[in-house]
């Protein structure tokens, strides 16, 4: 099993740049595809990125769409989350996910191991 801390949230404003980090420990990193999911207070946990496993392939909500950017380094054991140009509908709390399922990508169930998230917040 794998474990994941992600770091790099805080506040910033609309309009701004953050990026998200995420480190995994206890297996073969470059086993596992990789995700990024959001939940907003009184919201369902939803999709935002996920990237397979030697980073060649990417796919985004149309949400962030062209705003973010995932990335990962299988030397370093990590997974990145570029967000640009935020927007008052971001915030929330990000988790990086992990999973050797294939198929069924853009679900929070095809997950196995999580992050305990790191708070967004973008102001106005």
């Amino acid at each position: 099993q794998v474990q994941l801390v992600e770091s790099g949230g805080g506040l910033v404003q609309v309009g701004g740049s953050l990026t998200l980090s995420c480190v995994a420990s206890g297996d073969t990193f470059s086993t596992y595809r990789m995700g990024w999911f959001r939940q907003a207070p009184g919201s369902e946990r939803e999709f935002v990125t996920t990237i397979n496993r030697n980073g060649g392939t990417t796919n985004y909500a149309d949400s962030v769409k062209g705003r973010f950017t995932v990335s990962r380094d299988n030397v370093k054991n990590m997974v990145y989350l570029q967000m640009n140009n935020l927007k008052s509908d971001d915030t929330a709390v990000y988790y990086c996910a992990a999973t050797r399922q294939f198929g069924r990508i853009y679900y929070s169930s095809s997950y196995d191991y999580w992050g305990q998230g790191t708070q967004v917040t973008v102001s106005s």
